[in-house]
């Protein structure tokens, strides 16, 4: 697993396993706030370990983007903390989850690990702020890639974490073509220092500009279709390959690009699910909703 200090007391992580999947971290002098979760459950233990064991706080909070089982399924790898998400995403995780699980398990006996966690607290409407030590974070709708997408901001540094509505080869799961283009927009105007992708590696200041352009809307659309993508644009491939956390596909077929022998593509389907009781959420500008 990538490991990288953003900015003070930010981290970004991202898999060496699973299609270049990224998570973060905000950390205040008394506990930590996770920004997904990974894939794995070994990156997500080898995460909670760094954050436990050598940073010394524990993780009170979980912020999943959206739904899909490479942001959301380690949410059990932290237990004890309260997981914060869109009311969308608890919807598509109660009435996908549990048969999401079950068909990974068959699959492949590492997720018999996991057990699905639901988000506690819940908003639908405006936005949602977290106080962590000296950081302010500030949870909002991104829609696009799925329709349940939200992004934290970290003000005081103006690093964005996004989730999968902003990546290097953009598509849609679930989601909306003019959603997605919207979120890129506004995301790329908002005067940001640093994009954590939900896939792939950190945008900086300098190439937000380029990324934030809006994808034609052709090509946009066979990658609604990665499977047709796949067949039809040789390019796409590699890209997904670097990127992708689909949780429709299965990429077993698909061989490590040259450069990258560390990739292997594992299948995953969708998930989150169970009750722990919630701290407190410090500050809010939102309607919250509880288990």
């Amino acid at each position: 697993m990538q490991r990288e200090r953003v900015s003070e007391n930010v981290y970004w992580f991202q898999s060496d396993v699973y299609a270049q999947v990224t998570a973060g971290a905000v950390i205040g002098s008394q506990w930590a706030v996770m920004i997904d979760t990974l894939a794995l459950p070994d990156e997500s233990l080898e995460i909670r370990h760094f954050i436990e064991g050598q940073l010394g706080v524990p993780v009170r909070y979980v912020i999943n983007t959206h739904f899909h089982a490479d942001h959301a399924w380690g949410n059990c790898f932290f237990p004890g903390a309260t997981v914060i998400a869109s009311t969308a995403c608890r919807d598509e995780l109660q009435t996908q989850g549990a048969a999401s699980l079950e068909a990974a398990r068959h699959q492949n006996p590492i997720y018999k690990q996991v057990k699905l966690v639901y988000p506690h607290i819940t908003f639908s409407e405006g936005s949602l702020t977290l106080r962590v030590g000296k950081k302010t974070l500030n949870l909002f709708a991104t829609p696009g890639h799925s329709h349940d997408g939200i992004s934290v901001l970290v003000e005081e540094d103006r690093v964005l974490f996004a989730g999968d509505v902003f990546l290097p080869l953009p598509y849609v799961v679930g989601g909306d073509l003019d959603d997605m283009n919207a979120s890129i927009k506004k995301i790329g105007k908002m005067g940001l220092e640093n994009i954590i992708q939900g896939h792939g590696d950190i945008v900086l200041r300098g190439e937000i500009d380029d990324a934030a352009q809006s994808l034609p809307r052709d090509l946009i659309k066979a990658l609604v279709s990665p499977a047709q993508c796949m067949r039809r644009h040789d390019h796409v491939v590699h890209c997904q390959q670097r990127i992708i956390g689909s949780d429709r596909l299965l990429f077993e077929d698909i061989q490590p690009r040259a450069g990258n022998p560390s990739f292997h593509q594992r299948p995953l389907q969708r998930g989150p699910i169970d009750h722990l009781p919630p701290p407190h959420v410090d500050q809010q500008r939102a309607p919250l909703h509880g288990p």
